[in-house]
């Protein structure tokens, strides 16, 4: 669709759709806040550690924030881009969830644990397959050094009694044990419901508001702890079943959240409407508790988008190593260390958010499990310049493998091999393997030897192709 017809598509009319004014004038008292709270404590000292606040969306595409993209408007995610870091080659370790928050609690490649070789991992093994407990996790380094640890959200690493996020280094766990939910509580019927300790929700208001309430009342209650906090808000919004706020009538009467046959671009943009609404909403309470100036706040996806996202100029989606199933939006604000407008070519991977976070934290890795990433901290605070970096991929679905190095990019993709250039062409249309056969070499040969590394596929390892809704089965 062109960008002109775009722009005449109708906004949302569901419980949370903003008018403009509405939007600029929240987006407008963010800034400012976020400026009169360091004018009012600017003679305090700073804590040794900041808190931290991990937001992640789910499919949400690379170009679907406003300040990533054309179509949609997201004022209040976009103000973190202001007032902060802006990443532009920042990408997923997969192009599926639970191999990603593999990459994000470890720091590791995904394929290096067997539950990150299930892409993604899916209800029928989440009792008998998940992240092993005794593998240092982000939360858990963190909680050594003296952070309290929280999750709201999404966690799909595999469910009690084996596995969970209380045996991976969190403290407080609100949210789902699975890979999707039900915006509006459907209880048992649920593929994924909501748990609160040990008790399902069977009737809950729109999924994207509660999981923001639990993490705002988390932040209320650490005024009276004298800890620093991790708060990851690991959001379900935009991954399907397609349903705004205003459509609790409408999921009653949805008898499997795969939904594959529902949805419209109007549905999509008012569940993106919310989680921007949403993300404001925590940005504010971190300003209304005097928490903005010191503590470091990250947006990001955790893979590319899906049917409705926008990707312009990538293309491909979930589920595919093309740069719009792996590239991802991530903005990263921390006043005072991080500069107000950054915008970086970094190369980036999620594998690089252990060590990067920990590096804040003041927290060590685990030297008997080291992460495969890099800490970008010196990047991001503009102590050194942007690194060269080389970066892999692998997925099982159509035979698919990666390796992204400096502009060029090897990507097979259905036992076919390309090389691009994708400094000069993001889009990936124009094949250069027999214009630069020692370049397409050199990247397979870097491929190859790393794919070594790695272990190898179990022979019941799941595979999903998001465009027919298949898998594997095991």
């Amino acid at each position: 669709m062109h960008s002109s017809q775009r722009g005449r598509l109708p906004r949302s009319t569901g419980s949370r759709a903003l008018t403009r004014r509405q939007v600029l004038a929240g987006s407008l008292a963010g800034s400012l806040g976020l400026g009169l709270a360091a004018d009012k404590t600017r003679a305090a000292p700073r804590p040794a550690a900041p808190n931290i606040v991990f937001l992640l969306a789910d499919d949400l595409g690379y170009a679907d924030l406003s300040c990533y993209g054309r179509h949609f408007s997201t004022p209040r995610i976009d103000s973190l881009a202001r007032q902060g870091a802006l990443l532009t080659q920042a990408y997923a370790s997969s192009p599926v969830c639970s191999p990603t928050r593999v990459a994000l609690m470890t720091g590791r490649e995904p394929g290096r644990l067997r539950v990150g070789q299930d892409e993604p991992l899916g209800t029928e093994r989440e009792g008998t397959l998940g992240l092993p407990t005794d593998i240092p996790t982000l939360p858990s380094l963190l909680r050594q050094q003296g952070y309290r640890t929280s999750l709201f959200g999404k966690w799909h690493l595999g469910k009690p009694p084996n596995f969970g996020p209380l045996k991976s280094g969190y403290d407080r766990f609100f949210g789902m044990y699975g890979g999707y939910s039900f915006y509006f509580g459907h209880g048992k019927d649920d593929p994924s419901p909501v748990i609160d300790g040990e008790r399902i929700l069977t009737d809950h208001g729109y999924l994207t508001d509660l999981l923001t309430d639990k993490a705002i009342e988390e932040l209320e209650a650490g005024e009276k702890k004298k800890q620093p906090l991790f708060l990851s808000l690991h959001f379900n919004a935009v991954h399907w079943p397609w349903e705004a706020p205003g459509d609790a009538a409408k999921s009653a009467g949805i008898k499997t959240a795969v939904h594959r046959d529902g949805g419209s671009l109007e549905t999509y943009r008012a569940m993106l409407d919310s989680l921007d609404f949403n993300v404001g909403r925590l940005l504010d309470a971190l300003e209304r508790l005097d928490l903005a100036r010191d503590t470091l706040v990250v947006f990001s996806s955790d893979n590319g988008g899906e049917r409705f996202s926008d990707m312009w100029p990538l293309t491909g989606m979930k589920g595919e190593l093309l740069e719009g199933g792996i590239r991802v939006p991530v903005l990263a604000r921390w006043p005072g260390k991080i500069a107000a407008g950054l915008r970086t070519d970094q190369l980036m991977a999620t594998i690089d958010w252990l060590p990067t976070l920990l590096a804040a934290g003041g927290g060590k890795q685990s030297a008997d499990y080291p992460s495969d990433g890099e800490n970008l901290l010196p990047v991001l605070t503009g102590a050194e310049a942007a690194r060269k970096r080389t970066l892999y991929w692998r997925y099982k679905g159509n035979d698919q493998a990666a390796v992204r190095d400096g502009r060029w990019k090897y990507l097979r993709l259905g036992g076919k091999e390309h090389l691009f250039d994708i400094e000069a062409d993001p889009r990936e249309r124009v094949e250069l393997q027999e214009v630069h056969p020692s370049e397409f070499d050199r990247l397979k040969r870097l491929y190859q030897e790393w794919n070594a590394r790695m272990p190898p596929y179990p022979a019941d390892a799941r595979s999903y192709d998001v465009r027919t809704g298949t898998a594997d089965r095991y």
